[in-house]
């Protein structure tokens, strides 16, 4: 059994910046001053005329120039997505063929909402580590815009693409992944309805108790990153960067409370990006890793909370 680290990152957002300001003046109950003071953001990006497979191309492409690796060098693709570009074949697959990647080559997708990269890079690092594949490419990409309500002021926020590249190590780079889910708490987040024959299903907007949600991920947050640091016989004080998921500013630094993390040292883009769901720690770490704040040697934990209810956290040995 050998490891797995991750050698190049990449992200990508569409162009159009949709302020808060713009929601309101789209007739939504909202204003700037309200979305601010509740989750932290400003401004987030919507797809227009792009795909899922479309958004994870872009961001693929950066991290394999990161990474110095080419569409022959890949042999596996898990793509985490809420938001597929249709039922079947898998966006993986797919994006496969726009990228050119050898047929033969595995591809396929991991559904776990906004802990969606989590569970896909947990998955590609037990491949890649066992020697079964030898280069993996980890995408986390959404474009929700459909299943939102731009009436409703509490969840229009959602798209955007980032990638990870992994390959075998001889030394742990990631140390270890904790992955759970609770299905009794399905109720406080979900999109029931659906699409069939081209008509609507139900209700095709995503339902939000945002109270309920916000106490649950507070809490798993703080819990799958004490167990991942006792897993590994670190302490909160020794993590250099946390890196969650960018659901909602509050969230994120109530959790960074409880583990006694100054923001200083938690990445966060939730405030330009908004919630890009599968993308959103990925983004952030991409971000972070071509800024130079995440450097060789340091520690480095993502952590995701979604729909399901899921959560998970990865810790990172970078470089």
């Amino acid at each position: 059994m050998g490891y797995a680290r991750i050698a190049g990152t990449g992200s990508y957002l569409p162009p159009k910046i949709l302020t808060n300001h713009d929601i309101a003046a789209m007739g939504v109950d909202t204003t700037h001053d309200w979305v601010v003071a509740r989750t932290g953001i400003e401004s987030r990006r919507v797809a227009v005329g792009e795909t899922t497979s479309d958004l994870a191309l872009h961001a693929a492409r950066k991290a394999m120039d990161a990474a110095g690796v080419t569409a022959a060098d890949i042999d596996l693709i898990v793509l985490a997505t809420t938001s597929p570009d249709m039922l079947l074949p898998s966006t993986a697959a797919l994006l496969q063929a726009k990228l050119g990647v050898r047929p033969g080559a595995a591809a396929f997708d991991v559904q776990a909402v906004c802990t969606g990269f989590m569970y896909a890079i947990t998955v590609a690092e037990a491949l890649v580590s066992r020697g079964q594949f030898k280069c993996a490419l980890v995408i986390g990409a959404e474009t929700l815009t459909r299943y939102l309500d731009w009436k409703d002021r509490n969840s229009c926020v959602l798209f955007g693409a980032g990638a990870a590249i992994l390959k075998p190590a001889d030394k742990p780079g990631i140390l270890s992944s904790h992955l759970h889910a609770d299905g009794n708490l399905s109720g406080i987040l979900r999109l029931t309805g659906g699409f069939a024959g081209g008509e609507v299903t139900g209700n095709p907007y995503v339902e939000l108790d945002g109270q309920a949600v916000f106490k649950v991920a507070v809490r798993v947050l703080e819990e799958v990153a004490r167990e991942a640091l006792e897993h590994n016989g670190y302490t909160a004080e020794q993590l250099d960067w946390l890196v969650p998921h960018q659901a909602n500013l509050r969230i994120i630094s109530a959790a960074a409370e409880r583990l006694g993390l100054p923001m200083e040292r938690v990445v966060t883009t939730v405030q330009r990006h908004g919630n890009t769901s599968a993308a959103s720690a990925i983004l952030a770490l991409d971000e972070a890793v071509r800024d130079g704040r995440i450097r060789s040697g340091q520690l480095v934990m993502l952590q995701g909370v979604g729909g399901g209810m899921t959560w998970g956290s990865v810790l990172v040995r970078w470089g």
